[in-house]
């Protein structure tokens, strides 16, 4: 699973290189306007800005073209939260002084607190391309690309930020996430490890990326531990909570998963995931009117997302409310016209409607887009044996019990197929085999049964003996 990166807390330059007056100003006012610079910059970085900000209106009196001024006030407005007066500050300054580096980074900073995210990359980059070692800036650009999950630029800069600040917790952290998105579980482990030794209590964040190292190592057990841990730090941290619900559900501990995602959705409504995750394990245990409810919220929070109208749609055919099903899943193909999942599925609830070739047609559309795709392949077998056309079903299901040979169902449609043709040795055998597959399911207590998510979406129609052609 791809983890996001959480705050990224971008940080403003002060530093500058004052310009002194040109031409048409006496020394006495340039030693006057540059002594009033300096101190304004002493007073900033003391965390004095309401004594600097007179110093900086009195310069800009004399000199509205002082590039270092409208920096330095843009600093101070930013700082109080006037960010449209702060941005215009930054823009003037680069109007007088194109390549101020500290007006081109203290811009990036403001935009990409306001999610102007592709002008602030831009001017953090032409701040490198001027000054290569620019920490800030690089720093900040590497902050910036982990947030936008451009994980390969960042871990480049947050590498070399390191390198120029090290032992900063944001950094570290924010490193670790970008190598655990590429895969350098190791890297990422040292870069997170460094950080803990910062912040080595205080952090949920770090426990819950440790827990996703040792989840993608295999390591289930010690990772549920490391997340439990994340959550006693933050009980609101709506990821942990769905990845608990993940390590739970992975090992059959269907009933024990839903707590945790009702509570991520439950955190934060906002992301889709929570409510696919909730509805799904509903489904996977049978409880339609509890997937139905989750679904049909999800799919009014989310009206153009096609997954939301799809899942909705499979929870309806499974509780066989086939208006409803049908009418999601059009929706959803309305937004997605290739989902092969929600071709298949509107074609077997054309089927259960005995609506043949429209059926016939969705499920052929499914089949051409990805003939992989076991319902499609099995749902049409059915349609052609339901038409008496055997000779044409008998490849299809062929074809799908390759795609599955444990599916007790498509054993029996063959059974169905070859006798039909009058093949009754090896219809024999298909009827055996579905027998035994059929048997060893029954006895599995429904915890254990090893559905994967394609099997939950899609539930028999019916008992193979009540389903003739």
């Amino acid at each position: 699973m791809k983890a996001s990166p959480l705050s990224i807390p971008l940080t403003a330059v002060l530093a500058i290189t004052v310009l002194v007056p040109g031409i048409g100003f006496t020394q006495t006012q340039r030693n006057n306007e540059t002594a009033e610079l300096r101190r304004a910059i002493d007073l900033l970085q003391s965390g004095k800005a309401d004594e600097a900000e007179p110093l900086l209106r009195h310069v800009l009196i004399s000199n509205p073209k002082n590039a270092d001024a409208h920096n330095l006030l843009g600093v101070i407005l930013d700082q109080r939260g006037k960010t449209a007066e702060a941005e215009r500050e930054f823009r003037a300054a680069l109007r007088f002084n194109p390549n101020s580096v500290s007006a081109m980074a203290n811009l990036g900073v403001l935009l990409a607190h306001t999610q102007r995210d592709a002008e602030a990359v831009r001017l953090f980059e032409s701040v490198l391309r001027l000054a290569p070692d620019h920490p800030q800036a690089t720093i900040n650009l590497g902050l910036l690309y982990a947030s936008r999950k451009e994980y390969e630029r960042a871990a480049q800069l947050l590498i070399k930020a390191n390198e120029l600040q090290p032992n900063t917790f944001d950094i570290l952290l924010q490193l670790g996430i970008s190598l655990y998105n590429l895969k350098r579980l190791n890297e990422a482990e040292n870069a997170l490890r460094t950080a803990a030794t910062i912040a080595p209590q205080s952090s949920p964040e770090l426990f819950y990326f440790f827990g996703l190292i040792a989840f993608t190592r295999g390591q289930d057990e010690t990772a549920g531990e490391l997340w439990e841990k994340a959550l006693s730090l933050r009980p609101d941290f709506p990821e942990a909570n769905l990845m608990l619900g993940e390590v739970l559900r992975k090992n059959k501990r269907t009933q024990a998963s839903v707590e945790f995602y009702r509570r991520a959705l439950e955190q934060d409504p906002t992301q889709f995931v929570y409510y696919a995750r909730l509805g799904g394990v509903y489904l996977a245990l049978g409880q339609l009117d509890q997937a139905i409810e989750v679904f049909r919220r999800g799919a009014l929070r989310f009206p153009k997302l096609p997954e939301a109208h799809y899942f909705l749609g499979i929870a309806a055919r499974a509780e066989a409310d086939y208006h409803l099903a049908e009418l999601e899943l059009r929706k959803s193909l309305a937004l997605g016209p290739d989902n092969v999942n929600a071709l298949a599925q509107l074609g077997f609830v054309l089927l259960e409607h005995d609506r043949m070739p429209e059926a016939e047609t969705v499920l052929r559309k499914a089949i051409a887009i990805n003939d992989q795709h076991f319902y499609a392949n099995y749902d049409l077998g059915r349609l052609l044996l339901r038409t008496q056309r055997y000779e044409a079903a008998l490849p299809i299901l062929t074809h799908a019990a390759a795609l599955k040979p444990n599916n007790p169902g498509v054993h029996y449609q063959l059974f169905m197929a070859l006798s039909r043709l009058k093949r009754k040795g090896e219809a024999d055998r298909e009827l055996a085999v579905f027998k035994q597959l059929d048997e060893a399911r029954k006895s599995r207590p429904r915890a254990e049964v090893d559905t994967d998510d394609d099997d939950v979406q899609n539930p028999s129609a019916a008992p193979p003996a009540q389903r003739t052609p």
